[in-house]
């Protein structure tokens, strides 16, 4: 068959990370996740490692994984965020590359990505090259393998871009249609205009680069990929399917019908997307459509027979070229009517001054500590992803001009990190959206903060000032804002942390919940020196030194802290270096005896003389600790509700039973006791031991028939928790009767509730105890297996309960 299918995602999201913290803060606009890479992981990348394909009764027949048969990209900084919080998910992702390659013929589907999504073609050479190595580095340690190619961001391409990608071993990209500007074929003069979308995508070719080398292009179907990502094409797989099948032309040869889009099109744009990429797959297959493939399988059994002269400096997301990420050109996301983008072009340029500023003073301060320091922010990858005492010490040996002090090792990473977040001030995402306020914009201004911070720290000079007259040129939509120097002030600022913070962080934490010696905290390490806590009604005062250390730069400082919880939200703390043994013994004999008094006035005089400002408050704790301690506060006023309702609840249950049986609807006041009173009664017998399911579906009944509602969040949550921890159990002990009977009534009142349940990982492992053990024990049964006949019968009443089609495996059992 001449006929080739390759369907492209581009997975990406912008990296979120604080660069003090190195986390990434909760995002309400995600909820109810706690920041958008986790909502998109649960909406996109988690199902398409496990995507359904569903009989006529919506159960599932088959679950795959969708990236061993399409070809991928993931950014990099992405996947170091998967890994790291959702493990299954990436190693999903990892082990498809290598199920690709037994499928195409050695040739992984996976692709490398530019590092962070900077914009190649308005990169300097020098930013080029450490984005192209870093990204393939990060391929190399992740997939095991060397990329054959790589995804540009935004598909924006020049000539030096290819020469960088050339230069490093890549041997293929993917552009837009609109990117090519004439073609021909190979040994003929004659050029032929394709501008406007014109050429041929059913093949690759080859461009000629001004040093003598190439590199091999493919241009997608923009009207399929289109079709894809905005006129609704997923909506049925089947159409998805035979839309990518009439995409080949009449002319002879091998033909490739490709599409690109972003990834996240299958599943998070479109719900469910997943499911009609993964049926689509499946109908090309079975009807013989075509014959799946990637890019670089299709490379080496059809290499080029014609060139491409690319349209340079352009992209896949703007009509302008690559204005979208320089200046007001017209194009943007979430814009409101009468806005602009007129902040784009000083943005830049502030950020261009403050780069350049930087690499001088970069060549400068390295010269005396490394060999070559532009080759050692090049290997810098490699720190960057493994931050092992043993990583750094092998980076230093290899770069080093000699054995460097400890001061100097501290002074070299401050010199490193600062290149790092110059990269990363630069991802696209920052220019994309509409205002300078928006998170994107944010979050590169961030980048920038702490680049400004770590040179500061180093020389003293400070780049803030003129940094911020340049932002001050940047106008928001926002008046609130104005300009770019007001979303800093507003916006970026108050998120600035230095060691003293961590140590204010971890003192009002430690009044919440016990550290461990040495603790975490984020990319801080906090060894205790010393610590003394006392208590006294709901007022409690920590006294401590620490030492606080970047596990990142090996900043260090020793800091003594003293914070005071008075309860509720009504916190003050302060932080000092630490100035030896007597001066904190006064401190401890001061202030112990005014503790013991319950003298407050004296406590936070003595606290104010010691520390001089006390500047820290509950708000400086760290976001999901500052969540936690604020539930923790929360807890007696909840405990107090909920009791409320019971109380409420137990009252007037014969009115409540009357009111139902006469068909009268409850008075809100009283649905909603009886919602809260009912959702914890049957949250208390799923949470039994051993649960008590015959309660839990008496329940349900008499919410239903009462018409109240129990689909309060903890106890959704602990229902399919309840399901995947028995599921998994019955994974690993298929033939456990006792395991499999309580799985099977949990089904059944799951089945009772009158709302959905995400049964995702349940049904996981259920399809592959069907798929492997039901025949075994099937076999069984049919011999005379009185158990394995029982258990057949009850396995296939909990996968069907639970969707999990049992057609074609209940006739084995006779």
């Amino acid at each position: 068959m001449q006929r080739y299918i390759c369907i492209h995602g581009h997975f990406y999201q912008p990296p979120r990370e604080s660069p003090w913290l190195e986390t990434i803060a909760p995002q309400h606009s995600a909820h109810p996740y706690h920041d958008w890479n986790e909502r998109v992981a649960a909406e996109c990348y988690t199902p398409n490692t496990a995507s359904r394909i569903h009989d006529g009764d919506g159960r599932i027949v088959q679950i795959v994984n969708n990236y061993s048969r399409i070809s991928f990209n993931f950014g990099p900084t992405l996947l170091a965020w998967l890994e790291q919080r959702a493990p299954a998910t990436y190693h999903a992702i990892i082990e498809a590359d290598r199920q690709s390659r037994a499928r195409f013929s050695g040739h992984g589907s996976a692709i490398a990505q530019a590092y962070n999504h900077m914009i190649l073609p308005l990169a300097n050479r020098r930013d080029k090259r450490t984005q192209v190595l870093w990204g393939i580095r990060d391929f190399e340690r992740r997939f095991g393998r060397v990329p054959e190619g790589m995804w540009l961001p935004e598909t924006a391409v020049d000539l030096e871009t290819l020469e960088t990608l050339v230069e490093h071993g890549i041997r293929f990209t993917i552009l837009s249609p609109y990117q090519a500007r004439a073609v021909r074929e190979i040994g003929t003069a004659e050029w032929h205009d394709v501008t406007g979308g014109k050429i041929d995508p059913t093949m690759p070719y080859v461009q000629r680069l001004p040093s003598g080398r190439s590199i091999a292009l493919f241009f997608y179907d923009g009207l399929v990929s289109r079709a894809v990502a905005f006129e609704g094409l997923l909506y049925n797989g089947g159409n998805f399917a035979n839309r990518l099948a009439g995409g080949f032309n009449h002319r002879s040869g091998a033909q490739l019908m490709h599409i690109a889009t972003d990834g996240e099109t299958y599943g998070h744009h479109h719900r469910r997307g997943d499911m009609a990429l993964a049926y689509a797959l499946h109908y090309i297959e079975r009807e013989q459509l075509a014959r799946l493939t990637n890019y670089q399988a299709f490379l080496a059994l059809h290499p080029p027979a014609h060139e491409v002269q690319i349209a340079e400096r352009t992209s896949w997301s703007c009509f302008h070229g690559i204005e979208r990420w320089r200046s007001d050109c017209g194009c943007s996301t979430g814009e409101r009517h009468g806005w602009h983008q007129a902040w784009r072009a000083p943005l830049r340029a502030a950020l261009d001054w403050l780069r350049d500023t930087l690499a001088a003073r970069f060549e400068v301060a390295a010269e005396h500590l490394l060999l070559d320091p532009w080759a050692a922010r090049d290997d810098y990858i490699r720190v960057v992803l493994d931050r092992s005492p043993e990583s750094i010490n092998t980076f230093l040996a290899e770069h080093e001009t000699r054995e460097l002090r400890a001061e100097e090792q501290v002074e070299l990473l401050h010199l490193l990190e600062i290149q790092r977040q110059a990269m990363l001030m630069y991802t696209s995402c920052g220019w994309f959206f509409a205002d300078i306020s928006g998170i994107e914009t944010v979050q590169i201004l961030q980048y920038a903060a702490r680049a400004i911070q770590l040179a500061r720290t180093l020389d003293g000079d400070d780049l803030e000032p003129e940094f911020m007259r340049r932002l001050a040129e940047a106008p928001s939509n926002m008046p609130q804002f104005g300009h770019g120097r007001g979303v800093y002030e507003q916006l970026v600022r108050p998120h600035i942390v230095d060691l003293r913070q961590v140590a204010a962080h971890y003192a009002a934490s430690s009044l919440f919940d016990a550290h461990t010696d040495p603790a975490r905290v984020y990319c801080y390490t906090v060894e205790q020196r010393r610590h003394r806590m006392m208590e006294a009604g709901r007022a409690k005062l920590a006294i401590g030194v620490a030492r606080i250390t970047s596990t990142i730069t090996l900043e260090s400082a020793e800091l003594r802290y003293g914070v005071l919880h008075l309860g509720d939200q009504n916190l003050i703390g302060g932080v000092r270096a630490e100035d030896g043994a007597a001066s904190y013994a006064d401190l401890l004999h001061t202030i112990s005896p005014a503790f013991e008094r319950a003298d407050l006035a004296g406590i936070v005089q003595t606290l104010t003389q010691h520390f001089e400002r006390l500047d820290y408050s509950l708000k400086s704790v760290f976001y999901d600790e500052q969540r936690a301690i604020v539930q923790a506060i929360l807890a007696p006023a909840l405990e107090e509700t909920a009791a409320a309702y019971q109380r409420l609840y137990d009252r007037h249950t014969p009115l409540i039973s009357f009111l139902t049986n006469q068909g009268i609807p409850l008075p809100p006041e009283v649905a909603t006791a009886a919602e809260y009173a009912m959702s914890a009664a049957v949250y208390r017998a799923l949470t039994a031991d051993p649960p008590d399911l015959d309660r839990a579906r008496t329940l349900v009944d008499s919410a239903r028939r009462a018409g109240v509602s129990v689909a309060r969040e903890p106890l959704l949550s602990e229902l399919r928790h309840a399901i995947e921890r028995l599921a998994a159990r019955l994974h690993t002990d298929p033939e456990s009767a006792p395991l499999l009977d309580r799985l099977l009534g949990l089904a059944r009142l799951a089945r009772a509730l009158p709302f959905e349940i995400d049964l995702w990982r349940a049904q996981n492992d259920l399809f592959e105890i069907r798929t492997v053990h039901y025949p075994v024990l099937a076999a069984r049964a049919q011999a005379g297996d009185q158990r394995a006949r029982i258990w057949t019968e009850r396995f296939a009443a909990t996968a069907t309960l639970l969707g999990v089609s049992m057609a074609g495996y209940l006739s084995q059992t006779g």
